[in-house]
């Protein structure tokens, strides 16, 4: 029977409930209910070991950006690395000694060049982008197994190159006039809106976006409006910045960081209507918060050449 057609009375949300060790059952259905039903709960406990990691993701950005630019490249590369090694045992892919390699490889050279370009720029983490890419080709025809699964394992290096590449962008923006400013507005503004919007899901997991999505829709908009706010407040503290363009600078990167963490619900969502076994809880969990932040971290540097 596809999982589609499995109702919560079957024990098909018990058996993924047994994988993660904070889930519970599904709420019971009505016996002349006849629909194909997947509904998945809010993990309250799950909601606050997001919460958790997104402060500490905050934070450590924050004050890192605060000292010299080589101890900040060391909190960034920390950063890169968990984003690496989750990516890598989430999204499973076929190659992933590969992926996980490539990605590595990729931050140290990203990391190196936005520590040592003069004057400080962008222009090195494309070459960068497009190294690992092509180093990530060369591994998948070099790999045992050949063309199986290729667009798969070719499809997840690029992601964590893209991810790790986007992290980069910190070190290279925390060199230039206003750099540190900006990222701190920034990320916390995109870090408040993740925030708000998994605690929102903790408190009153209101306006469900999807039955198989653990997500509500109640905290996705708090989510922003906090977060659009808490920028605005940066940019009236901060030397520098003015409040009404920092905080729409914080908006688009706390709309950017929800769009993408949602992302990483619904792909979760559909590998389970496909049948899929899901990966360690942990990193799934831990998936969103760090995707996000990376493809926020370009909204600062955007964000710079306007504010400037």
């Amino acid at each position: 029977m596809p999982p589609s057609e499995l109702r919560a009375d079957d024990g098909y949300e018990a058996g993924y409930a047994a994988l993660d060790p904070d889930d519970a059952p599904a709420p019971d259905v009505g016996e002349d209910d006849d629909r194909p039903y997947l509904f998945t709960p809010v993990r309250r406990l799950v909601s606050l070991g997001v919460v958790g990691l997104t402060g500490l993701l905050t934070v450590a950005v924050v004050v890192g950006v605060q000292f010299d630019h080589q101890p900040f490249a060391l909190v960034v590369f920390g950063v890169q690395v968990l984003f690496v090694v989750v990516w890598t045992i989430a999204a499973q892919p076929p190659a992933p000694k590969v992926v996980g390699t490539v990605g590595l490889l990729v931050a140290v050279a990203a990391d190196w060049f936005a520590l040592t370009d003069r004057p400080a720029s962008l222009g090195s983490m494309a070459y960068v982008t497009a190294g690992g890419f092509v180093l990530a080709v060369i591994g998948q025809l070099l790999r045992p197994a050949g063309r199986v699964r290729v667009t798969e394992s070719l499809g997840s290096s690029l992601m964590v190159v893209l991810g790790v590449v986007a992290y980069a962008t910190l070190i290279v923006l925390s060199r230039e006039p206003l750099g540190t400013q900006v990222i701190s507005a920034c990320v916390v503004g995109a870090g408040a809106a993740l925030f708000v919007a998994h605690l929102a899901d903790l408190a009153a997991p209101m306006m469900r976006l999807a039955p198989a999505v653990p997500r509500g829709g109640i905290g996705i908009i708090v989510g922003a409006m906090v977060g659009t706010a808490v920028a605005g407040l940066a940019g009236y503290l901060l030397d520098g910045l003015q409040t009404l363009p920092t905080a729409f600078a914080g908006l688009a990167a706390a709309v950017i960081a929800l769009m993408v963490d949602l992302s990483v619900n619904y792909a979760e969502a559909g590998r389970r209507l496909a049948g899929a076994v899901p990966s360690w809880w942990l990193v799934r969990h831990m998936q969103g918060p760090l995707t996000a932040l990376a493809l926020a971290a370009p909204v600062a540097y955007v964000a710079k050449l306007l504010l400037a």
